[in-house]
């Protein structure tokens, strides 16, 4: 029986993804360079050293990935202040039902803390969550297993008895490799075969995830 749920962030929660990609053209334009779309769905769910080791083999070894990775998420922050962090479909709504039927839920993302603590507070969804783990947290990032084995620490809940909710394919992996059944929600990229079939299923939507809940589907 499923006693915990944990979140990713990025694409799963919130819809920033797009947000993200847009900001990497335009700073990649302002360096006479572009960005090609796939590339981007490469590096979605890796923590930060995979990021800046994937930009350096593109790019190469000059290429000032730490400062456009500021000024990136600088864009990201504009963006959500002046139009508000835009929240996926369903989301609240699951929260809702997790929180009333006394499921643990914990979000398991490679941001760092400061991005995490400032979102779910512009979100409003603090609350929700009896926890979160930060990639600035964790020693591995995702495809490791390391995060989604600390959230399962912190709500006190064995591996199989948790359920962990994804977009990513290293999320996918990190998830297989924790030993925890994972959900995809697709956000940018369906996953490829050789990660969907280590899903538990693959949901259009977290509205999806929530009637795979109610009634009774899931584990």
């Amino acid at each position: 029986m499923i006693q915990a749920v944990i979140f990713d962030m990025d694409g799963l929660m919130i819809d920033s993804e797009r947000v993200t990609y847009e900001g990497y053209v335009t700073e990649c334009e302002k360096l006479g360079t572009s960005m090609d779309k796939d590339f981007y769905k490469r590096l979605l769910g890796l923590p930060k050293p995979a990021i800046f080791r994937s930009f350096h083999d593109q790019y190469g070894q000059s290429f000032p990935i730490e400062q456009v990775m500021v000024r990136v998420h600088q864009y990201m922050e504009d963006r959500f202040r002046q139009e508000g962090v835009p929240v996926k479909e369903g989301l609240a709504e699951l929260l809702t039902y997790l929180k009333a039927h006394d499921y643990k839920t914990v979000v398991a993302t490679s941001s760092t803390r400061d991005r995490v603590d400032r979102i779910l507070a512009q979100t409003g969804l603090i609350d929700y969550f009896d926890g979160s783990v930060c990639g600035d947290e964790v020693e591995r990032g995702k495809p490791d297993p390391d995060i989604f084995l600390k959230a399962c620490r912190k709500a006190d809940v064995p591996p199989a008895q948790a359920l962990v909710l994804e977009d990513s394919e290293t999320g996918i992996e990190a998830a297989h490799s924790a030993g925890i059944p994972v959900i995809c929600v697709p956000d940018m990229k369906y996953p490829a075969e050789e990660f969907a079939k280590k899903t538990y299923g693959i949901a259009e939507s977290l509205s999806q995830v929530l009637a795979m809940l109610q009634a009774g589907s899931l584990l």
